[in-house]
């Protein structure tokens, strides 16, 4: 089996996608840093693995961990091996985390947020209406990302001016290029942060989740320090991280299918399938990092071995022609079905995938509604990602917005 090494550079992602998938369902990779595992590269094999109890997540039945093979200054390190929490356990472990988040991350918890994200919303149109007429806006650092970081951090109870840190940080530990002699530091700012947060929230309890996580009880169980902690990160990095691409990669898809933005914009196309199309064909996250095999398991006509690591390729199994016909290399917001699992698959299924869909359906209609004539400013070819292998993530999205609705040019 040829082995296949992940650009830490992600210079050529769709590339590398084709190039996994051309391999077949199972495909070997090299991780940044050396680091040898396997790739579910198709849905439908994806799906099985996904919910398949012989793929767990303890670390420990690595064969690359038990010998020895893993520094502690990997750069992926934080993604490998985070800590405990409903991310990194399986089975009745599993279930007991997931049923004490799920008391705090209630839907009616996420749905009380709709009125704060309207509002933050708008403040960010207002602001990017008061910019200077004519000149390119990096969408992404003015309205992408503060957004979700708000609405995360309002849902979290986390004060606005730990933002700055906590953009820091999380940059370097989703990066391939950090420096391996300041992981261990980064990890720790990190904890310390965190423990901060909860600390503050034992002291003074309000209606958030992290005071949620702190309350929250089963037959008298409940979470450890530690728990919390790992799931505050769990939460706070999927939350926001997700959503700033899902936001940035649907402008970037409407702006490079003019004739399909033109009918979403006139009604035609629903925001639900440019909103799923976009998961699909663009993925916020290229990888999942890292699931072990307890035994041997057949994967097509390969067999992923006894304690190797296994990475799910969301970029490569989303344009799966298998799945999605011959089209599948095309976006098309009139897709139906459009069952994608660019939130994941079984147990452990990404908590935050009702928020940030909840977000972008909010976010995105306002900001084409206020500035229907948004479009890029560059190229969709000079557009850069960023150094990291998990997330599908753009160093800027310059735009030019246009006049806004209900001003004159």
């Amino acid at each position: 089996m040829t082995r296949i090494a992940l650009d830490p550079f992600v210079r050529d992602l769709d590339g590398e996608s084709a190039a996994l998938r051309a391999a077949g369902p199972l495909a070997e990779v090299e991780l940044p840093g050396g680091v040898h595992v396997y790739a579910v590269t198709r849905h439908q094999e994806a799906r099985a693995l996904l919910t398949d109890s012989r793929v767990v997540k303890d670390i420990n039945v690595w064969n690359a961990w038990q010998r020895g093979e893993i520094p502690a200054d990997w750069p992926l390190i934080g993604l490998a091996n985070p800590g405990r929490s409903m991310l990194t356990v399986d089975g009745p472990d599993h279930r007991r985390l997931r049923t004490l988040v799920a008391q705090a991350l209630t839907v009616k918890r996420v749905e009380k947020l709709r009125a704060g994200i309207e509002a933050l919303t708008n403040a960010s149109l207002e602001k990017l209406a008061a910019l200077p007429a004519g000149e390119p806006v990096d969408l992404k650092a003015e309205f992408a990302y503060p957004l979700p970081m708000n609405v995360i951090s309002e849902l979290m109870g986390v004060d606005a001016a730990d933002h700055p840190r906590l953009k820091e940080l999380f940059e370097k530990f989703f990066s391939t290029q950090t420096p391996p002699e300041e992981v261990p530091q980064m990890m720790a700012d990190l904890g310390a942060l965190f423990t901060k947060i909860v600390e503050e929230k034992k002291a003074n309890p309000g209606d958030d989740l992290t005071s949620a996580l702190i309350a929250a009880s089963e037959n008298g169980d409940h979470l450890t320090d530690e728990e919390i902690l790992n799931t505050l990160q769990l939460i706070i990095a999927a939350g926001h991280e997700t959503t700033i691409s899902l936001i940035v990669n649907v402008v970037e898809a409407l702006a490079v299918h003019p004739e399909q933005r033109a009918k979403v914009l006139n009604g035609e196309i629903p925001w639900e399938g440019v909103i799923e199309e976009t998961l699909r064909w663009n993925t916020p996250t290229s990888h999942v990092l890292i699931r072990f095999a307890t035994e041997d398991i057949e994967v097509g006509d390969k067999v992923l071995p006894k304690g190797e690591g296994l990475i799910i390729s969301f970029g490569a199994l989303g344009r799966d022609e298998e799945q999605y016909g011959p089209t599948a290399g095309e976006f098309d917001a009139t897709r139906t079905p459009n069952r994608h699992i660019a939130f994941g698959h079984g147990p452990h299924v990404c908590p935050g995938a009702a928020l940030s869909r909840l977000e972008a359906a909010i976010a995105l209609p306002a900001l084409y509604e206020r500035f229907p004539e948004l479009d890029l400013a560059v190229p969709a070819s000079e557009l850069r990602n960023k150094p990291i292998v998990t997330q599908n993530d753009l160093y800027e999205l310059p735009v030019k917005l246009g006049c806004p609705f209900g001003h004159d040019a």
